[in-house]
């Protein structure tokens, strides 16, 4: 595989392709590095590879951290299976719409906005992206039991591809969690449990146990299957980048991702041009990176969570700093908005789209309204805003947001108690 080496992002220490997550030198954070070269094939014969490859992430198999798949297999990479054969990995993720939304734009005044809809995923999120190259290293590490720490979208992911792979499986969730969550998660007959705390408090406690946790000690290949919804977006705006993607922040991991992503097309001569704006998007109740780009702080201050944005309520961002930079380098912004905006934006969207987010994807797009309307944003530019999650899992946030019609069954009581919208 592409995959070389696990190296660190500070010191640049390296060490070899296993569950490591942190420097023994310097205690910074692990990520992958990969020699591009084996690949050897022109941008015109990649591109046709790629093109030619399963609806799913593998298509993009040479740059993710595996080594077991087979080019062009529908159902994903080959991985051993219990019975000393091999299968296919299940629940394969991605290849997820990105919908033209000019009805969007043309109420926040823009030219041309693009709503990548990643709640087209298996378990309804981009976690399956993740999660699937996560358990897929996992497998050839010869784990057996996955598990995570989740505010909730990991959680339904990491059961589901569980019971899709005959795994045992362990989720560690806050208590408080979204009774539509918890209820996605526990059907796939995972052990899960509810810990009286926040998200930071339940990580703490699973980086204790030597199990395959894919945002702990896999950490490293989990990050990777963001950068797919950047590989996406490119292709799908034929082999061209964005001017500038919206993207909510919980540990900033999406966000670097999705950046990183577009630098590796870009090295490689499968797209032009400028890296795109970054713009990154947090709520109020949770802002520890907005609040450092808006103070000029390299470092982010941890907080005590307390919105409804709950997927994306981490107190303490892993990878706040390097999206603090990643913002400022590209000319983009951090942004926060409140919880009514939140609810607002979930309305906006679904109102002029058709499509129905998640609080987080009413974090986002609200955020892509603050900078409309704050004139951030040129009129020419062509603009990608990644929604992560379904709204069904947070019905509560929607509550009281409309209004239910009650009638008798005749058509004068529908005249007289609906109002009419007359059309030609």
């Amino acid at each position: 595989m592409p995959a070389s080496h696990l190296q660190c992002k500070e010191c640049k220490t390296e060490y070899p392709l296993e569950a490591l997550y942190v420097c023994e030198q310097c205690f910074g954070p692990l990520e992958v590095a990969y020699d591009h070269s084996r690949i050897g094939e022109d941008v015109a014969a990649l591109r046709r590879r790629i093109q030619g490859g399963p609806q799913n992430i593998w298509r993009y198999a040479d740059f993710l951290p595996t080594t077991a798949y087979g080019r062009g297999a529908p159902g994903g990479p080959l991985v051993p299976s219990a019975s000393g054969g091999s299968t296919r990995l299940g629940l394969p993720a991605g290849c997820t719409p990105l919908i033209r939304a000019d009805r969007l734009a043309e109420r926040l005044g823009l030219g041309e906005v693009w709503v990548k809809n990643d709640a087209a995923n298996p378990t309804h999120s981009f976690k399956d992206r993740v999660v699937s190259v996560a358990v897929t290293r996992a497998r050839e590490l010869g784990f057996q039991t996955i598990a995570c720490a989740s505010t909730g979208n990991l959680a339904n992911s990491v059961a589901a591809h569980g019971a899709a792979l005959g795994l045992d499986s362990y989720v560690f969730i806050p208590a408080d969690l979204e009774e539509q969550k918890v209820l996605a998660t526990g059907v796939y007959g995972t052990k899960l449990v509810g810990v009286e705390g926040n998200y930071d408090d339940v990580n703490r406690l699973c980086a204790e146990r030597e199990w395959a946790f894919v945002n702990i000690n896999l950490r490293p290949y989990y990050a990777e299957g963001s950068k797919t919804l950047a590989f996406e977006i490119a292709e799908q705006l034929g082999w061209e980048l964005p001017n500038r993607c919206v993207v909510p922040i919980a540990s900033g991991s999406l966000f670097t991702k999705i950046a990183r992503g577009f630098e590796e097309f870009r090295e490689l001569g499968l797209v032009e041009g400028e890296l795109p704006c970054m713009n990154g998007a947090q709520a109020d109740g949770c802002s520890p990176v907005a609040s450092a780009f808006a103070d000029g702080h390299d470092v982010c201050l941890p907080v005590k969570p307390d919105t409804i944005a709950k997927s994306l309520a981490i107190g303490n961002p892993a990878d706040g700093p390097y999206a603090l930079d990643l913002a400022r380098r590209t000319g983009g912004s951090v942004d926060s908005v409140s919880d009514d905006e939140v609810r607002a934006g979930i309305k906006l969207l679904a109102e002029t789209t058709g499509v129905f987010t998640e609080t987080a994807g009413g974090v986002t797009t609200a955020t892509l309204a603050k900078l409309a309307e704050r004139g951030d944003i040129d009129p020419d530019e062509r603009v990608v805003l990644v929604i992560t999650g379904e709204g069904l899992k947070t019905l509560d946030a929607v509550r009281g947001t409309f209004e239910t019609h009650t009638i008798e069954p005749t058509v004068e009581a529908f005249e007289s108690g609906v109002p009419q919208t007359l059309s030609v």
